[in-house]
């Protein structure tokens, strides 16, 4: 009697569409949640690494750049944890390191190289010439050029509510610091904002 009670329970999760989707959800979603929810309560993934700082001003605009102009599209920031990429790219990452990034670039598209450790790796006046057209540097280069980033300058206004909204979910900017950021900028091109960012990736970890 058991027998053909279980064997009936299955007939009916079986011929079912709607009974076997909500199974299979809560069951993806109770799955997904055991394995997520304990990163929400390690220092590892929640506390910053030794000698990381929030973004200053010109880099925060930077970034927001480089996500406008959608470089994330061919380039990864996420060195995983083999021997040929940190031979390649240098320490693997870590969670801390990412901590004030919203939204971070992880990724893993890597139609150009990984770019979590390009900080401090080539000159400023290098990052110039190879966003204003990548070939003068690398003629094989497939990457666009974006010659308008030294034309435009930064918005200095936007930079102040952008902080503050960094602010509220722990980025801890002072009240200073947002008071002086548009004066930061003043006068800076697009350009100046994207190498400034570049050259910050990776250099809390040596």
């Amino acid at each position: 009697m058991a027998h053909n009670h279980a064997v009936g329970g299955h007939e009916k999760i079986e011929t079912s569409n709607f009974l076997m989707i909500v199974l299979i959800l809560l069951t993806v979603a109770v799955g997904g949640l055991v394995e997520i929810v304990p990163l929400f309560f390690q220092r590892s993934t929640t506390q910053p690494v030794a000698g990381l700082k929030p973004y200053t001003p010109l880099q925060l605009a930077g970034r927001d750049i480089y996500l406008r102009e959608g470089c994330y599209g061919c380039h990864s920031q996420m060195v995983r944890p083999f021997r040929a990429e940190t031979l390649r790219y240098g320490h693997y990452s870590m969670a801390g390191e990412f901590v004030y990034d919203h939204p971070f670039q992880w990724g893993s598209k890597r139609t150009g190289p990984d770019l979590q450790r390009v900080g401090g790796r080539y000159s400023d006046e290098w990052h110039r010439i190879h966003l204003n057209n990548p070939r003068d540097l690398v003629p094989e280069s497939n990457m666009p050029a974006y010659p308008w980033l030294a034309k435009n300058e930064v918005d200095a206004a936007g930079l102040a509510p952008r902080m503050k909204a960094l602010r509220t979910v722990g980025v801890p900017y002072s009240d200073d610091e947002i008071a002086k950021a548009a004066d930061e900028v003043k006068g800076k091109t697009e350009i100046d904002a994207v190498i400034a960012y570049l050259q910050v990736l990776g250099t809390a970890v040596k």
